[in-house]
């Protein structure tokens, strides 16, 4: 079966056994377990996120075991996870402001050097955090300011 579901969290669980068990808990409080290392990986990732996931039901005595057989972004979020792994729409837009404000994060929008990758990320990813925070928290205008277009 496949559905759409707000992923809660995913735990790791030791057996007595040694091996690990991934308990995906949806909002609704529903587990999906997997002993599968790559589907248990793959589902931390959306842990606060919205995934599909394909599941089937066993019954064994009277216990009915979910077992979790896939996890992959929700039709509702493609676009967000292929911008980037994952990358969370605050930080896309964090990204692009700080790409067009390099010029000014760097000093200059003609510098007399290249400027190596390592400083510029270094002087970007600051500003991109401040940026991205604030859309995530609804970064409101200061009073007084307007939108501009």
């Amino acid at each position: 079966m496949e559905t759409e579901i707000d992923v809660q969290r995913v735990r790791r669980v030791e057996t007595r056994s040694g091996s690990t068990r991934f308990v995906l808990e949806d909002a609704d409080g529903n587990e999906y377990t997997t002993f599968r290392e790559a589907i248990g990986e793959e589902a931390e990732k959306y842990s606060g996120r919205r995934a599909l996931i394909a599941y089937h039901e066993e019954q064994r005595g009277s216990y009915r075991n979910v077992y979790l057989d896939r996890v992959s972004p929700a039709p509702s979020q493609q676009g967000t996870a292929e911008a980037g792994e994952g990358a969370s729409e605050s930080d896309e837009v964090g990204w692009r402001t700080a790409i067009e404000a390099s010029p000014w994060l760097l000093g200059s929008s003609e510098p007399d050097r290249e400027v190596p990758p390592e400083e510029f990320f270094d002087k970007l990813k600051p500003f991109k955090e401040l940026v991205s925070e604030d859309v995530k928290e609804g970064g409101e205008e200061p009073p007084g300011e307007t939108e501009r277009s």
